[in-house]
């Protein structure tokens, strides 16, 4: 299990762990009530499905339920029949919840008894015994976040804790929530009988529709169940919530790529047949889903995901199921309702005309900039001064995992020799040393040349625009956070797959939006810090600065890491207004950034961000 930080979101996310768990009993058709108390530190989980099993285990000596709180990997969806789907995070589940507590007490229903077993900080205070009769079945867990471990804890969020089980509501109808906060002495009951349907519904509430209804797609398959509802709005660009059992995919995936393929399918072959084609050129993605509203909801059998996060799919069998179906019913009901099929054609047409003038434009800048030089300057003068404190400026400078994330993609051998462009102070490349043979660095900027000498094999000064080094050079290539501050991007990226060898490998770390919810609130921050900024990329685009250079075999890790916002703009090139103005933007938030996108503002004012950390691995072709 990750849980991403050990801060109140850590702890919020050994919550998350036990009502998925529950809600796997729900999707089994074995739970249809489940109960969350939050108490002032602890939460109590409860559900009235199976119960886990209490029978000594086989082979381990103890009962079966001790297994499960205590061994890692050693799993918690018993009696699994044919079709289940699992909604549980990561797998390892309640053995990481209970290391993580100081006390955890589970008790369970199950074979007319009540049973009973308490551990301290993962450690059984006594073996589970039975304590008295009890007719029913179910479990419930209740658990104390280790203060040793969660420092910044102070209790759970009864909103979040009311947002998570609402939008589980949806996702599972008939099941009942209820959530009991202590504090306020209130208890809420969920239940929506209305399922993904009212959900988009509920988040298309101030949104203005082009389309009377909603259009529904299902689909099933062996191991797989498909739903979708969407509508289109006069909104812009695409709102598409995306779940795998139950688990939001707020990155999408095979899912959502092949939902999206299906409906473009759709929208050509009705606007064809209506004669609105637009030109020879068939509708693209973007200008298919411009405006749309979905909730896609799968259920899968065995999902496989890209990271710990769970927040991408990569099954590559489930497309062309979902692509079928979306297509074909989406096409049906278009020729069922002919006015919202032109409706719907006429604002794509729209879109097409308007991005169409839009790239002209752009076209146009782009050119008249495109053989100016780029101001070494400015950049020398800036991280010259930046350099005197360059390791306590960020967070993320030093991060000892973070670095470590980039050096774990290393899959070249001690032999190897890497270049790490624009290396600062050396540290990330210095995180590879370890497992290649030599280390070379690049920077523009004198004093930082300096510091990564004290750190890597050999550092050059020089510019990343034109690399002083021959084609063919070396087996891996490093940087971190240097893409969105350069004009044009695709050169230096062009520069460094010229420098690798055949087969060599770039590893290249960035921070992303979580989203399109939080890319513009985003980069109006990082620009008011940052005056160099050019690009605040959302992954596809970054995704597609590295393909489209001809690098191949792309993979991507993830991780968040919480950032002092206060040390962050206390820097050089941020004036006092632009702090100050910083500051009012975290302050008035939009909510739709801050639905996707953890922050925090203490009493004293402090602001902490969690920042959404891409590292990416890709190869030159051989």
């Amino acid at each position: 299990m990750y849980i991403g930080a050990v801060s109140a979101e850590g702890a919020h996310q050994l919550l998350r762990e036990l009502v998925h768990n529950a809600v796997d009993e729900a999707l089994a058709g074995a739970c249809s009530r489940i109960v969350v108390t939050l108490g002032a530190d602890f939460c109590r989980v409860e559900d009235d499905g199976r119960g886990i099993p209490v029978e000594r285990h086989p082979t381990e000596g103890v009962s079966a339920c001790e297994v499960v709180l205590t061994r890692m990997h050693s799993g918690t969806k018993f009696e699994r029949g044919t079709g289940f789907y699992s909604a549980g995070l990561h797998g390892v589940g309640l053995s990481c919840v209970n290391a993580l507590s100081s006390w955890l007490k589970i008790e369970i229903v199950r074979d007319g008894r009540r049973h009973v077993q308490e551990f301290r900080r993962g450690e059984p205070v006594y073996p589970l015994k039975a304590v008295g009769a009890e007719a029913g079945s179910g479990t419930r867990i209740s658990f104390w976040p280790d203060p040793e471990i969660f420092r910044g804890f102070q209790g759970f969020s009864e909103d979040e804790s009311r947002l998570l089980l609402e939008e589980l509501a949806f996702l599972n109808p008939g099941v009942e929530f209820v959530l009991a906060a202590q504090a306020s002495g209130s208890s809420s009951v969920y239940r929506a009988d209305s399922g993904i349907a009212g959900l988009l519904t509920r988040l298309n509430a101030q949104a203005r529709a082009l389309t009377p209804e909603l259009i529904a797609v299902r689909a099933d398959a062996d191991g797989l169940m498909f739903e979708a509802a969407l509508q289109w709005t006069t909104g812009r660009g695409p709102a598409i919530w995306s779940y795998v059992n139950c688990v939001n995919t707020r990155h999408g995936g095979t899912h959502v790529a092949a939902f999206k393929l299906g409906l473009t399918r759709a929208i050509n072959r009705i606007m064809s047949e209506m004669g609105k084609t637009g030109g020879e050129d068939p509708t693209e993605i973007d200008e298919a889903t411009e405006g749309l509203s979905a909730v896609v909801n799968l259920k899968l059998a065995r999902p496989n995901f890209e990271s710990q996060t769970k927040s991408r799919l990569t099954n590559p069998d489930v497309a062309d199921v979902i692509e079928d179906a979306v297509s074909g019913q989406v096409l049906e009901y278009l020729r069922r309702h002919p006015q919202a099929a032109g409706i719907v054609s006429d604002r794509i047409l729209q879109v097409r005309r308007d991005r169409i003038a839009a790239r002209r434009a752009a076209d146009k800048i782009y050119f008249q900039q495109v053989y100016r030089d780029v101001d070494e300057r400015i950049y020398k003068e800036q991280f010259g001064a930046r350099s005197k404190n360059w390791h306590d400026s960020a967070v993320w400078i030093t991060h000892g995992e973070l670095l470590q994330a980039h050096a774990d993609f290393c899959r070249q051998g001690p032999e190897a020799t890497v270049l790490d462009v624009c290396c600062g102070s050396g540290v990330v490349g210095a995180s590879f040393k370890s497992r290649v043979k030599t280390v070379v660095g690049l920077d523009l900027t004198p004093e930082m040349v300096d510091l990564a000498r004290t750190r890597l094999d050999e550092v050059r000064q020089g510019n990343v625009y034109k690399i002083p080094f021959e084609a063919d050079r070396f087996d891996l290539v490093c940087t971190r956070e240097v893409l969105h501050l350069l004009p044009f991007p695709e050169k230096p990226v062009s520069e460094i797959r010229r420098v690798l060898k055949p087969g060599g490998q770039f590893i290249v770390g960035q921070i992303l939006p979580f989203g399109a919810a939080d890319a513009a609130w985003m980069y109006r921050i990082f620009k008011k810090k940052q005056p160099l900024i050019y690009n605040m990329f959302q992954e596809e685009d970054f995704r597609r600065l590295l393909t489209d250079a001809g690098f191949i075999d792309l993979e991507m890790k993830e991780m968040n890491v919480w950032e002092s916002i206060d040390v962050w703009i206390d820097s050089y090139e941020t004036t006092p207004l632009h702090r100050h103005e910083i500051r009012r933007l975290y302050r008035e938030a939009p909510a739709e950034a801050k639905a996707v996108h953890p922050f925090t503002i203490s009493p004293s004012g402090e602001i902490r961000d969690l920042w959404r950390w891409c590292v990416f691995s890709a190869r030159k072709p051989v």
